[in-house]
């Protein structure tokens, strides 16, 4: 569950709110309903009281936001909120259903099956027909399999929900196609610096307390939270609950803390975003921005040797023939990591990185490649011309294989400048090396010999 909700009093429909700075104002407490303990979670205790409270999230809350104008408009779509960890999504969902005075449900795709999933239609049913519409907001709704997935369709359709989804996962990857068209996707952002910093500023208020940090202290503390208010604020509390007779330095908060892990799934969307940021980085040939991702990976658990294949390929693709030594150096640091092992091997990975960001670049052996196999398959078995066949038995002689086949290295300069192409097949053009690095020289080779083959042709 995502941090940061104080129950606020229910409003009116949306048709009766007439703007939206109305909205979004802080109101006072119904004292009526149940408020958070004094000694409740802080993180329960800073809930915000209305979707204008929630923070980093402006692009969605603020009046031009899809939030904003949904909640003006006094009409909610389906949505999948998706977003990293402790940036607000369920309070987001939980203040809509409260903006828009609908009946709030929410279950949780971990502990939730299709028993739970029934019951809930059935009563929004139950709802419905008195005049009462439900949000139903679905936490971690990836978690659900496809079938469970389909089950929601006929129930969105109808109105008698408007599911609002929570994710961490890309929808893209992890939910039905039919039911992400019927829902819209709104991205929460990671929390940054000024929102986290904002968050310790109201567990400060609130409290009556200061963090006994230094300035610098207090900057390693959010940069700690990796973008997770959640998890600042519980570190916050720790803080807060423990006798500091003078205030922590960098290394003594590190002392007292542990670090929050960054967040990676190594079968998930985090693990190929960041290997899709390490290949373009390194094909722009940015070798600082190339590290950083390569040890984004290893320093989150990434395995050493995945990375290095993902690197190999980098090679071949968006090097190849401009440098050749990249594949070299790749293949060499395969060899040096099983040799050395982890840590000490992984510079190995490293050299092969900065090699492969700083070398010459050229995807021209790719491109060979896709248009070479292409032209494969769009002329199914065409025979080699006779001459350059092999001729094992006389019955193959005697029908012409092998027969005037020029031998290059007989020939002036090595090269006989025959044909090669099947008869029914004129001279493709796959690879056309660029004019950078190495591939510069086998350009002019290959020119020369071109010019070659005209002169023999006239």
């Amino acid at each position: 569950m995502d941090a940061f909700f104080i129950p606020f009093p229910r409003l009116a429909p949306a048709a009766s709110v007439t703007a939206m700075s109305d909205l979004f104002q802080t109101l006072s407490p119904d004292t009526s309903r149940h408020q958070p303990a004094a000694d409740a979670p802080l993180a329960d205790r800073l809930r915000p009281a209305n979707l204008g409270e929630i923070i980093g999230q402006d692009h969605l809350t603020g009046p031009d936001g899809a939030i904003g104008r949904m909640v003006a408009a006094g009409k909610l779509s389906s949505m999948i909120l998706w977003g990293p960890p402790g940036t607000g999504k369920t309070s987001m969902a939980q203040l809509l259903g409260e903006a828009t005075g609908m009946r709030f449900v929410a279950i949780s795709a971990v502990f939730s099956g299709v028993a739970d999933l029934k019951k809930a239609f059935a009563e929004a049913e139950k709802m419905a027909g008195a005049g009462q519409r439900t949000l139903l907001f679905v936490d971690e709704i990836h978690r659900f399999n496809r079938a469970q997935q389909d089950g929601f369709l006929p129930f969105v359709e109808r109105g008698t929900v408007v599911l609002v989804g929570a994710t961490t996962e890309n929808p893209s990857f992890e939910l039905n196609a039919a039911l992400l068209s019927r829902s819209q996707v709104l991205i929460l952002r990671r929390l940054d610096e000024a929102a986290l910093g904002t968050l310790i500023a109201r567990a400060e208020t609130l409290t009556g307390r200061s963090l006994p940090l230094t300035n610098d202290a207090r900057a390693a503390l959010i940069a700690s939270a990796d973008g997770d208010g959640r998890f600042l604020l519980n570190q916050v509390e720790t803080l807060l609950s423990v006798r500091i007779d003078a205030p922590l330095d960098p290394a003594g908060l590190a002392a007292l803390l542990h670090r929050r892990m960054p967040v990676y799934d190594k079968d998930r969307e985090g693990h190929y975003n960041l290997i899709s940021a390490l290949h373009k980085a390194m094909r722009g040939s940015d070798p600082q921005a190339s590290l950083y991702y390569l040890a984004r990976m290893l320093v989150a658990g990434e395995e050493p040797l995945y990375v290095l294949r993902r690197i190999t390929r980098f090679a071949s693709e968006d090097i190849g023939m401009a440098d050749p030594q990249a594949l070299v150096q790749c293949l060499a640091a395969k060899d040096a990591y099983a040799f050395l092992g982890s840590p000490e091997g992984e510079l190995a990975i490293v050299q092969a990185c900065l090699y492969c960001a700083t070398a010459p670049k050229s995807n021209a052996a790719y491109a060979a490649q896709k248009a070479a196999w292409k032209s494969a398959r769009a002329t199914g078995s065409l025979m080699p011309p006779s001459n350059i066949l092999n001729a094992p038995t006389k019955l193959m002689k005697d029908i012409g294989y092998g027969k005037g086949y020029a031998y290059d290295h007989d020939q002036a300069e090595g090269f006989s400048g025959a044909n090669y192409w099947p008869e029914d097949m004129d001279p493709q053009r796959f690879y056309q090396p660029v004019e950078r690095g190495y591939e510069a020289r086998i350009a002019e080779r290959m020119r020369t010999w071109e010019k070659m083959r005209e002169d023999n042709r006239r």
